[in-house]
């Protein structure tokens, strides 16, 4: 267990919501009392972090909030060192500067959204592949049933609530995962094939997870790309261009109509360097996309 007094004002929540896959995940699990486990698989092996915001005086008369932080398995050392950069220590957020109103009023309202980093780049590439020009529910679907048939029980959560949470597979699994699980999982070949294909060279990813060496691998586009560097490595500026609804929502929070990607690159231009941070931000007030035609239907590939 250890014990971390972050030196800003942070919403736990908010901050770590991008690593959650859908209301179900099986990696991820928010406790009645708050309270955040996550499961993962690191360098020394399978571990899960338990996180919660607590009070705590000093004494030395100062109080505030601490993040309470428990792990377990072997991975339990790796998770906890890792806290302050997954909360947001390495966010260079004080050289952000809001110059909208609208976002001045988004930083007023949601002052401890950070931007934090895992360190795990082929534990973001897998459910980022998996939600490629997909509905949510359809890559959220295929990403738990792949982790409860082939992820391990999580160290320490087999009395929660809802039974034990799942540690995503190391790369070497991935790899070995045969076509008709893909089928029965709902993904099709060719996010199977990008999953595959990356395992392979997932040490080298680790080493390098810049938007050049993620790129160069097939399949990999500037939407995943930009979707793995936000949670593996706290890419404040990394913008999930080619997003179905992203550009509507910067465009409605910022200028009050919708724009497409060229649009909201243009819009985000004066934010250079913290341009994910901007669009994070501007979420409830880009909310209500107006329906011009059907939604994008939730298929089951499994039925093909």
């Amino acid at each position: 267990m250890r014990h971390w007094r972050p030196p800003w004002p942070l919403d736990l929540r908010t901050t770590l919501d991008p690593h959650r896959r859908g209301p179900h995940d099986p990696a991820f699990r928010v406790d009645a009392d708050g309270a955040i486990w996550r499961a993962s698989f690191t360098p020394d092996g399978p571990g899960t972090l338990r996180l919660r915001m607590r009070r705590d005086a000093s004494g030395n008369g100062v109080s505030g909030d601490v993040v309470e932080a428990t792990a377990w398995g072997p991975g339990a050392d790796a998770l906890l060192e890792g806290v302050p950069d997954l909360l947001g220590a390495s966010d260079p957020a004080d050289g952000f500067r809001p110059l909208d109103p609208v976002v001045r009023e988004a930083v007023r309202l949601r002052p401890g959204l950070r931007i934090g980093r895992t360190g795990r780049v082929f534990e973001a590439l897998v459910p980022a592949v998996l939600e490629q020009k997909v509905p949510g529910a359809e890559a959220w679907r295929a990403w738990g049933y792949l982790l409860r048939r082939f992820g391990e029980p999580a160290p320490g959560t087999e009395g929660l609530p809802g039974g034990p949470l799942r540690v995503p597979p190391p790369p070497e699994v991935w790899a070995r995962i045969p076509s008709w699980e893909w089928h029965r999982s709902g993904a099709e070949p060719v996010r199977a094939r990008t999953i595959i294909g990356a395992a392979r060279v997932a040490a080298r990813l680790e080493e390098d997870p810049s938007e050049r060496r993620l790129r160069s691998l097939p399949g990999i586009g500037p939407w995943t790309a930009a979707e793995v560097r936000q949670r593996a490595v706290g890419d404040a500026d990394a913008v999930s261009v080619g997003d179905y609804h992203l550009p509507g929502l910067v465009g409605r929070a910022l200028i009050g109509r919708e724009v497409d990607d060229a649009g909201m690159l243009e819009l985000l231009e004066p934010y250079a360097g913290h341009r994910h941070r901007v669009t994070r931000l501007l979420v409830p007030f880009g909310a209500g996309r107006p329906r011009r035609g059907p939604r994008m239907p939730v298929r089951d590939y499994r039925r093909f």
